[in-house]
């Protein structure tokens, strides 16, 4: 497993807390829930990038206009992110907090749980689709008999 720093130095190591701030918050139970609102998902997603971005980058020393013109945002959406006004920005702020006090975990559990369920979930939809399938060639075989 490799090493995530929580107080990164240099473009590597930002990019690495970056990443583990976003999949550490993205795979929390109230943002899974959050993005199966396919109206919202591309917004969360964007938001969570951005305040994980941005929260790597100020641990890194970074200050607000730098942060702002690296992520391509203006320095008000950055302020809002790290200052936890936002809802991303609390998720992520508290995803570093959890790293801080357990260590960096990403919950390979999680994955493999959810991986689980979309297979359970394949099954049952194939089943339906046999079913519907059997139900369609019963009516036709009615139909031509009337």
């Amino acid at each position: 497993m490799e090493e995530v720093p929580l107080k990164p130095i240099g473009r590597e190591e930002i990019h690495k807390l970056e990443s583990a701030l976003l999949v550490g918050t993205l795979f929390r139970s109230e943002v899974l829930e959050a993005l199966k609102n396919p109206e919202e998902r591309l917004t969360w997603v964007d938001s969570l990038a951005a305040a994980a971005g941005a929260l790597a980058r100020e641990k890194a020393g970074m200050s607000v206009p730098e942060i702002a013109e690296d992520l391509g945002r203006s320095e008000a959406t950055i302020r809002n992110h790290l200052a936890g006004k936002t809802k991303a920005g609390k998720l992520v702020r508290e995803t570093y907090d959890r790293f801080v006090r357990e260590g960096v975990k990403i919950e390979i559990l999680e994955a493999e749980k959810l991986s689980k369920e979309l297979e359970e979930e394949r099954k049952k939809r194939e089943e339906l689709e046999k079913k519907l399938n059997m139900v369609k060639e019963t009516l036709n075989g009615l139909l031509q008999k009337i």
